[in-house]
């Protein structure tokens, strides 16, 4: 845990001081350049800076192409969500469905270029909004994707211990695991 704190400190120091460097170019203009949303970013950052509308932001650049297809759009999002975990202080909003959401996307995200990374950002992700089952099934698909079955079995059942909800999800994902689905959700069960 100590490890991934240090980590996700460097990150944001890293982070923060490009984006002091980038809101001093941009502050004096909210950006009319849409193709890296720098406007919106700012806009968000200056005035409401909370997880929904960062995850309503996301989504909708999200929707420009498929990152698995996209290098450059798979970096852009990637960026861009890093910004919105650093924006977003996790003992403020780890209640908060839609900032699970943002951190789980990251991870699915970064499990695209770099599956270690990945992998500490759903650790990240689980700690700090375990409630939300979502979170842990997400994880457990990531393991399971990366073959460590046990593993994922693992986290489904820490999660049923720790009390996500809704419980119906994670049993799903556990009756689906031991069917040896290779997805623990449907589209239709998400």
């Amino acid at each position: 845990i100590a490890s991934i704190m240090n980590r996700v400190r460097d990150l944001k120091n890293k982070y923060r001081n490009e984006d002091n460097i980038t809101d001093e170019l941009n502050y004096t203009k909210i950006s009319a350049d849409t193709t890296d949303n720098s406007g919106t970013v700012n806009q968000i950052m200056m005035t409401t800076n909370n997880p929904e509308d960062w995850l309503c932001f996301l989504l909708r650049l999200e929707k420009k192409g498929v990152p698995q297809m996209d290098v450059g759009l798979l970096n852009k999002l990637i960026g861009r969500y890093s910004q919105a975990v650093i924006a977003l202080p996790a003992e403020k909003h780890s209640e908060d469905e839609s900032y699970a959401r943002i951190l789980v996307r990251f991870a699915e995200l970064k499990a695209l270029q770099d599956p270690e990374e990945a992998r500490d950002q759903f650790h990240l992700a689980k700690l700090n909004c375990k409630k939300f089952a979502f979170v842990h099934v997400a994880f457990a698909q990531f393991e399971l994707s990366q073959g460590n079955m046990k593993k994922c079995k693992q986290l489904l059942q820490k999660a049923l211990e720790c009390s996500a909800v809704p419980l119906e999800m994670l049993e799903t994902a556990l009756q689906n695991l031991h069917s040896q689905k290779k997805h623990l959700l449907s589209d239709e069960e998400k």
